[in-house]
């Protein structure tokens, strides 16, 4: 019997059972116990953002297993600078769109700067928010030994916390858009903070541009997943912005994003198309008339 090649002996393993978080079968919403199971089974994974149904519901079908409605989209979609300025409300909304488009995605819900720094209760409101009238499974809030508490009373309340460390952009004011856990000190402080969100109870955390090497050893040492984002090759799962992904972004992306396609001109050129078939004449015509 012909031998497959082991990089696609590899790609065809995970199927096994249908347990696969991506290229699994089953019509259920994928869980946080399903996540704890890829990390046992030493599976990697894919993450997107997603911010509307329509898009949502491309991925879904692309068997994407968990997708984040990140405050990204205060850059992506919002007109924003930066995503301090992303409020509850729009996240709700956002979030329930990206539900309502989906039915296999774990969908987990960005807590937007301002609706959790004040302390456990004021997070627990703002998660129970995402939760109810937005229907994700699971939020994700960023900080690590300074969301302790947070996280920890979210868990207790029944909703799954997806931790973020690193660099995190609500932090821009403070600490700027730059490299996280360089050199001894920072490094610690990076674990400490790892250790301090898995102690807390949550089910997976985001390491945003992290070193390579340290970020491996937080994967090794955490027994949650841990989901890299400009954080090298060894982090149990990757994550985009997917206008980044996609080549929607416009200007220069992060030197961490690789470009799967280019939206941004496909769809330039299909709007030209448009525009200048209305301006000649020739559309509409027969075929996309009502008689």
């Amino acid at each position: 019997m012909t031998q497959l090649p082991a990089a696609q002996t590899a790609q065809k393993k995970p199927s096994d059972g249908g347990r696969a978080l991506y290229g699994g079968k089953g019509t259920r919403r994928i869980t946080v116990r399903d996540i704890a199971a890829a990390k046992e089974r030493g599976e990697k994974w894919p993450m997107l953002t997603a911010y509307d149904a329509m898009t949502a519901s491309v991925f879904d079908e692309a068997g994407i297993p968990v997708m984040l409605v990140g405050d990204s989209a205060g850059n992506c979609h919002l007109g924003y600078e930066t995503t301090v300025p992303v409020t509850l409300d729009e996240m709700t909304m956002l979030s329930a769109a990206v539900v309502r488009g989906t039915s296999r995605a774990l969908i987990v819900g960005d807590l937007p700067f301002g609706s959790y720094q004040e302390g456990p209760v004021q997070a627990l409101r703002s998660a129970t928010r995402l939760v109810k009238e937005a229907g994700v499974q699971a939020v994700k809030l960023e900080g690590g030994e300074r969301s302790h508490d947070q996280i920890r009373l979210l868990v207790e309340s029944g909703i799954p916390v997806m931790a973020h460390i690193g660099l995190t952009p609500q932090s821009v004011n403070a600490m700027g858009y730059r490299v996280q856990g360089r050199g001894e000190e920072a490094a610690q402080q990076l674990l400490r903070d790892a250790k301090a969100v898995q102690d807390a109870g949550a089910f997976a955390v985001v390491l945003e541009l992290v070193p390579a090497e340290l970020a491996a050893e937080v994967t090794r040492v955490l027994h949650i997943p841990t989901v890299g984002i400009g954080a090298g090759p060894e982090t149990d799962a990757q994550v985009l912005v997917w206008t980044d992904m996609l080549g929607l972004t416009g200007g220069r992306v992060p030197k961490f994003v690789k470009q799967y396609a280019n939206l941004r001109e496909v769809m330039g050129d299909a709007v030209k198309a448009f525009a200048n078939e209305v301006v000649g004449g020739a559309f509409p015509q027969e075929e996309n008339s009502v008689h």
